[in-house]
C-alpha cells in the first residue's frame, strides 16, 4: 500500500486571503472590531480560494470504536455503552443528529469495530475491522493491518466528501475509554507528564482518575520513545475512531477541504494527523476548547486557538456543530455588510 499520507495538503489561495483582508477593512465598522471572526473569515477565503468563503455544505463524519483499555475501569460507563450509542445514532435521538438537523448539515456514522458487534443498523456503515483495540497498557492498540485498515476508511470518507463538494468537514467520535486514549498520546507526542492530561472523562472520580494515570504511565513506559514516531504511536496507543479522524483529516486537507477540530479525543487525532503529515495544519480550525484538562495542552502544541470556550466535553464532534453557526455568522457578515463606499460612510483616518 503506498503511503498516501504522506503526500502534501493542497496549495492555499493566498490572493483570495488578501482579498479578503482588503474587504474586511472597507467593511462599516472598526478594524478588528469583530475580533477571532475577521481573522477566521480571512484563513478560510485563502483556503477556499474565494473572496467571500461559505461553510453551506458541511459534513459530519463520526467514527466509533471499542478500546481494549476499557477492561482496566478507565470509565464511569461500561463499554456497552458504545453500542447503544450506535443505535442512538442511527434513530437520531443523540446530540450530534440534533445538531446536523439543525446546521442541515450530512451525517455519517462509521463502526470501526465493537468489542460486541451489534446488528446492521440503518444509515450507519459497518466496517469491523477487529472487535475494539487490544488493551494497550499490555500490548500495542492495534496491528499494522488494524491501523491501516482505519486510516483508509477515513480517507474513504473524506475523499467521498470532498467529491459532493463539502465546503467545511467535523470530524465525531464515540468510543468507552477514549479519553485515555487521547491522554495517552498526547504525552507521547508532547513529551508531557501524563498527570497533567489526565481528567474525569466520561466522569471519574478522584481515584479513577489515579487509576487511569497509572495505565497510562505503564502503557508509555511499556511502548518506550514515540514522541518522534507519530505513526507508531498512533498503532500502540490509539483507537480505530482516532486512526479513522486521523485519516480523514489528512486526506480532507490534500483534497482541499478545511477542517472543524472538535474536542480532546479528536484533537488528539489532529496532533497524530499533523505529526504524520505537517503540510496540513493550515487545514485544520478548532472548533471549541474542552473541559478536559489535557485539550488546553494539545491545542498548545498544535498552536490552535479554539472558537469557543463552553466547557463542553460530550465529544461525537458537537461542540465543533455549534462553532459552525459562528463560522457562518462570520461568512454572512463578511459577504453582506456595506463597504465604508457602499453605505456612505465616513471612514477611519
Amino acid at each position: 500500500m503506498s503511503e498516501w499520507w504522506l503526500q502534501p495538503a493542497a496549495a492555499e489561495w493566498p490572493e483570495q486571503g488578501r482579498a479578503a483582508e482588503a474587504r474586511q477593512a472597507q467593511l462599516t465598522k472598526p478594524a478588528g472590531s469583530l475580533g477571532q471572526m475577521e481573522k477566521v473569515v480571512v484563513h478560510l477565503a485563502a483556503l477556499q480560494g474565494r473572496e467571500r468563503p461559505r461553510v453551506d455544505a458541511v459534513s459530519i463524519l463520526l467514527f466509533a470504536g471499542d478500546h481494549g483499555v476499557a477492561a482496566e475501569g478507565v470509565s464511569a460507563f461500561p463499554q456497552a455503552v458504545t453500542g447503544q450509542m450506535l443505535r442512538n445514532f442511527a434513530s437520531g435521538g443523540a446530540a450530534i443528529n440534533v445538531l446536523a438537523r439543525h446546521l442541515g448539515a450530512r451525517l455519517e456514522v462509521y463502526d470501526l469495530g465493537l468489542a460486541s458487534p451489534i446488528e446492521a443498523l440503518p444509515g450507519v456503515r459497518h466496517y469491523r475491522i477487529a472487535p475494539g483495540t487490544a488493551n494497550f497498557a499490555q500490548q500495542p492498540a492495534m496491528t499494522e493491518r488494524e491501523l491501516l485498515s482505519a486510516l483508509a476508511v477515513g480517507d474513504q470518507a473524506a475523499t467521498a466528501a470532498a467529491e459532493r463538494g463539502c465546503e467545511l468537514l467535523l470530524g465525531g467520535e464515540m468510543g468507552i475509554g477514549n479519553t485515555t486514549s487521547a491522554c495517552a498520546l498526547g504525552a507521547a507526542l508532547c513529551g508531557l507528564d501524563p498527570a497533567r492530561l489526565v481528567g474525569a472523562g466520561t466522569g471519574l472520580d478522584g481515584p479513577g482518575i489515579a487509576h487511569k494515570l497509572e495505565l497510562v504511565r505503564r502503557a508509555l513506559a511499556l511502548h518506550g520513545g514515540l514522541r518522534d514516531a507519530p505513526l507508531h504511536a498512533l498503532r500502540c496507543l490509539g483507537g480505530l475512531e482516532v486512526a479513522a479522524l486521523t485519516g480523514a483529516y489528512i486526506s480532507a486537507a490534500q483534497r482541499g477541504v478545511p477542517v472543524l477540530v472538535d474536542g480532546y479525543i479528536t484533537t488528539a487525532a489532529a496532533l497524530c494527523a499533523v505529526r504524520i503529515n505537517p503540510s496540513i495544519r493550515p487545514w485544520l480550525l478548532f472548533g471549541h476548547r474542552s473541559a478536559e484538562p489535557g485539550h488546553r495542552l494539545l491545542l498548545d502544541a498544535l498552536d490552535a486557538e479554539p472558537l469557543l470556550d463552553l466547557g463542553m466535553r460530550l465529544g461525537e464532534g458537537s461542540g465543533a456543530a455549534v462553532a459552525v453557526s459562528l463560522l457562518r455568522s462570520a461568512c454572512a457578515l463578511h459577504s453582506e455588510m456595506a463597504t465604508f463606499a457602499e453605505a456612505a460612510v465616513a471612514a477611519a483616518p
